[in-house]
């Protein structure tokens, strides 16, 4: 991510009118004078209209429409990463660095980003690929792993990862999460406890299955007496 607005700016911005139909509906969702709460949900719809970051013409728009100093929009979109202020492939990719992934391999996935796309935080001639490398992503049992986009894949190795970029770059979808076959964040060669079946057999003492029981009524409930309800009255 740049602090730094990029050098070629656009004319000017404006929301598309779907999209200031649905910013309209945000703005409404806070009180009076409050209309500032709705700036975080309105830069990110600007920054998915413009395809992947924010001109400095979008920031004074959207701080118009907030009655918001431009200082106070500038500052939000300097301090969030998820904010982008120079222009990003149409897939933008955003590799972990933290401990786990740099322990599974993150090195060999930012060696394959530079083979394939380019440096660091910059487009790819043909526009397709720009990447950055990122903190914690929360995936950590699925290192390493990458954003791109809206969506994570996980398990990566130099190959799989090669794969996927060819596949995008060719035009084909590719199936985020794990990359190697497992099941979400399940482990590597499949369960591994809670797997005797008997553990789920039908408990005859229980209702039946999608029945939620018998209704107790509030009348009926147990409950211990209150002080008030101990003792003759």
């Amino acid at each position: 991510m740049s602090v730094r607005l990029a050098v070629e700016q656009p004319e000017g911005f404006a929301f598309t009118p779907a999209n200031l139909e649905w910013a309209k509906t945000q703005i409404k969702k806070y009180p009076e004078g409050r209309q500032a709460s709705a700036v975080l949900s309105l830069l990110w719809r600007a920054q998915e209209q413009i395809g992947g970051w924010l001109p400095e013409p979008a920031l004074r728009y959207i701080a118009d429409m907030l009655d918001m100093a431009y200082i106070r929009v500038y500052e939000l979109v300097t301090f969030y990463t998820m904010f982008n202020l120079v222009p990003v492939g149409r897939y933008y990719v955003q590799v972990c660095g933290t401990t786990p992934c740099m322990l599974g391999g993150a090195e060999d996935i930012k060696d394959a980003c530079r083979k394939h796309i380019g440096e660091k935080d910059h487009v790819s001639d043909d526009g397709m690929f720009s990447w950055t490398e990122v903190e914690c992503l929360g995936a950590c049992v699925n290192a390493p792993m990458a954003q791109i986009n809206k969506y994570y894949y996980e398990d990566l190795t130099p190959k799989n990862f090669e794969s996927i970029l060819k596949r995008l770059r060719a035009g084909e979808d590719v199936e985020p999460g794990p990359q190697d076959g497992r099941q979400t964040s399940a482990p590597a060669g499949g369960p591994n406890t809670l797997t005797d079946p008997a553990l789920y057999a039908n408990d005859p003492s229980g209702p039946e299955p999608g029945s939620a029981g018998t209704t107790v009524m509030a009348s009926e409930a147990k409950r211990p007496a209150s002080k008030h309800e101990k003792g003759p009255r």
